[in-house]
């Protein structure tokens, strides 16, 4: 297994560590300060904005199974690349974006990804993050690492408030064309992932389906969920104990039918799948109840052709 470091400010470093961390091929997340002159600074003495850090996280990944461009990707779908003074609510030079090149290949494949997005059209003002050489990278304080794991409600709720979440829906989500879904979704797929709908238990295709591979959003093709966290919930309903990447799916208090629940949409076709409860048998004590008709199965050996080849190692056995 081969080894590289990637570097990336993006505001908030609690918000940048988890779109990577359950990729596949990242090794490790780290957050921290880099891009500025002081050595081994505070929290404090970077918010103080005289350090000239900013916030970042450096992370460790394999290339041979996700590599730097693929990094590139997800670091744009994270920030608003055309605000030069902080991210969302966070201003300051600390909250700044920024590249941080490790390596010559990096920064060409930086500029590449940087020219590429500012082609698309995707946003209407200019690309401004930079893309620089990386200084001396050193760790935030310790209640910073995992940030999302120690305080998910505070997390949570630091995103939505921030306006974050907000921004990156409206720039990276799907855009949606009714006829065209109305054409190639089943009346049963349209109701429930355009319309909220619940199909019935024990009359659906993945209930009680068996086989090696992933579940992905009918509409976007996002994976979704592996079945090899696949269980008998005796809902009638599919029943996971996780999403393969938490940062497929995004949650939503749903108030519908006289319940408190906690709806499950795909990220970023916004399709409706279902909700997570907390009895579930993991180690978390989650059970992700989906629709079948909100999911299609690609077998493991069907997973390279289709395109879902850097998943084939969920399946590979120690």
């Amino acid at each position: 297994m081969s080894e590289q470091v990637a570097t990336f400010a993006g505001g908030c470093f609690w918000c940048m560590v988890t779109p990577f961390e359950e990729q596949p091929g990242i090794l490790k997340v780290v957050s921290g300060y880099t891009g500025g002159h002081q050595e081994n600074p505070t929290y404090e003495e970077v918010c103080s904005e005289t350090t000239g850090h900013a916030e970042a996280v450096q992370i460790t990944f394999d290339p041979d199974v996700f590599p730097y461009t693929k990094l590139l990707d997800v670091f744009w779908r994270q920030i608003d690349p055309t605000d030069e003074g902080g991210q969302f609510f966070d201003r300051g030079y600390s909250y700044r974006t920024a590249i941080f090149t490790h390596s010559e290949e990096q920064a060409r494949l930086a500029e590449e990804s940087k020219r590429a997005l500012a082609a698309s059209g995707r946003f209407d003002k200019p690309i401004v993050t930079p893309i620089v050489p990386v200084g001396p990278f050193y760790p935030a304080e310790e209640y910073h690492q995992d940030f999302h794991k120690k305080n998910p409600m505070r997390y949570k709720m630091y995103r939505h408030g921030s306006g974050r979440d907000a921004f990156l829906e409206r720039h990276w989500s799907v855009q949606k064309d009714e006829q065209e879904l109305r054409g190639r979704l089943t009346p049963m797929q349209y109701a429930v992932t355009q319309e909220n709908g619940t199909e019935p238990p024990f009359r659906n295709e993945f209930w009680d389906h068996e086989g090696e591979g992933i579940y992905v959003d009918i509409v976007s093709g996002e994976p979704l969920f592996s079945s090899l966290d696949k269980y008998d919930a005796g809902c009638g309903w599919p029943s996971f104990t996780r999403p393969i990447q938490k940062s497929t799916i995004k949650e939503k208090i749903d108030t519908s039918h006289g319940m408190i629940r906690t709806e499950v949409r795909s990220q970023e076709a916004d399709s409706h799948l279902g909700h997570v409860f907390d009895d579930g048998p993991g180690p978390d004590g989650l059970r992700y109840c989906i629709n079948s008709a909100s999911l299609r199965f690609v077998p493991k050996e069907e997973l390279e052709q289709e395109g879902y080849g850097d998943y084939l190692h969920l399946f590979t056995k120690a």
